[in-house]
């Protein structure tokens, strides 16, 4: 079962909030009120009987102690940077299994939590950008993917595993070979937009169509991983829930943000070991 964190982040906030201001408009006048009739009636107060009078409830105690705690995570989760951590290879060589990434969340504009309504244009994603986003078929999904093909683009990967972008063929350089799932795996340095970056490609394994051609809608993007050959992204999804003009696509909607730096890598998937940070830094 997966679990809303972003929903149960902002319930956290309202009832801490409703439980902060319940205090500060009934209770604490009433604790105010007591103390004072209190000492009205005696000539030397009891600090103790004071103190007692002036205890908050617990409820409200631990509710105020949260609240501004659990406001600025929702402030920086929400409309800043929110900490990611890369579960597969399909973004492989550019990011590794157990990296911790930081994604932009104001990049592409400024959205309300749990909505995810988008209440200030801020830009738009560019071809090459690394981007964090809710998987079309199932939201609760985070996927991370580089954007290929924006809204009006024609994208079609070649038979011989050459990408195009309205017509025109991605600048790549063979760079040299490595091993792979099946064997060899080439690697090559990419230029798509402003971005030069690494991906690996398995010569002689398709696991699609060869010459298959897409369209991006306006409104929508398509997305690739890194690591070519072993990447679920817009070349396979084949959901019959979803229009087969959108297949592929993922619409504004469900961007989450970019991701712009790597700041930890735990790649053990049960932390019995050390993080290290020799991978550190910017996303290309």
């Amino acid at each position: 079962m997966s679990i809303n964190f972003p929903l149960l982040l902002v319930l956290a906030v309202a009832v801490c909030g409703v439980l902060a201001l319940i205090d500060l408009l009934l209770l604490a006048p009433r604790r105010r009120s007591a103390i004072a009739a209190y000492q009205g009636q005696v000539g030397e107060p009891d600090q103790a009987v004071i103190d007692r009078l002036n205890k908050e409830p617990v409820l409200v105690e631990y509710g105020k102690s949260f609240f501004p705690v659990l406001a600025i995570v929702l402030v920086l989760r929400s409309f800043l940077v929110e900490p990611f951590q890369i579960p597969s290879g399909s973004m492989k060589p550019t990011l590794e299994v157990g990296d911790f990434i930081l994604v932009n969340k104001f990049a592409y504009g400024i959205r309300l939590p749990v909505l995810d309504t988008k209440v200030i244009e801020v830009g738009d994603p560019q071809r090459g950008d690394v981007m964090v986003f809710r998987y079309p078929s199932d939201p609760n999904i985070n996927y991370i993917k580089r954007v290929i093909g924006l809204p009006g683009d024609v994208v079609r990967y070649s038979s011989d595993k050459r990408l195009f972008v309205n017509g025109q063929p991605v600048a790549e350089t063979l760079l040299g070979e490595e091993p792979g799932s099946l064997g060899t795996s080439a690697l090559y340095k990419e230029k798509l937009g402003a971005a030069e970056h690494l991906i690996r490609k398995e010569m002689g394994r398709y696991r699609i169509e060869p010459g298959r051609e897409w369209t991006v809608p306006e409104g929508h993007y398509f997305m690739m991983g890194d690591n070519r050959d072993n990447s679920n992204d817009s070349r396979y999804w084949n959901d019959p829930g979803i229009p087969k003009e959108l297949l592929g696509m993922v619409p504004d909607q469900n961007i989450v943000g970019k991701a712009f730096a790597v700041w930890l890598s735990w790649p053990d998937p049960k932390l019995r070991n050390l993080p290290n940070f020799s991978r550190v830094g910017v996303i290309h």
